[in-house]
């Protein structure tokens, strides 16, 4: 009886650990072709997921070469995208469909 408790102990503190290592979540929304905020503050050092909501009614993709994360976004839908952790500095993103549409982490 007590292996299980100690088992139980040692799954739950897992799920907390896992829970916690991503608890920064920001939201990047992307509407009329364009991403908001332009500029996307974080932590450095520490693993982050974004919500990237896309508002239009077309499919676009979020790709960043800096940040290594290439994600097709469905009309009306969001994604969950989990980086880091970064170093300090500046790291580009942008949707593929429209190149100026470029914007920084």
């Amino acid at each position: 009886m007590k292996s299980l408790s100690f088992y139980s102990l040692i799954v739950t503190a897992s799920l907390l650990l896992s829970i916690s290592a991503y608890a920064d979540e920001y939201i990047i929304t992307l509407k009329n072709n364009a991403f908001s905020p332009k500029e996307l503050v974080v932590p450095a050092g520490h693993k982050i997921k974004i919500i990237v909501k896309n508002q239009d009614a077309t499919p676009v993709e979020f790709e960043s070469s800096d940040f290594n994360r290439e994600k097709l976004i469905g009309a009306n839908s969001e994604v969950s995208i989990f980086i880091g952790p970064l170093e300090a500095g500046r790291y580009t993103y942008f949707n593929d469909s429209y190149s100026w549409c470029r914007n920084t982490i």
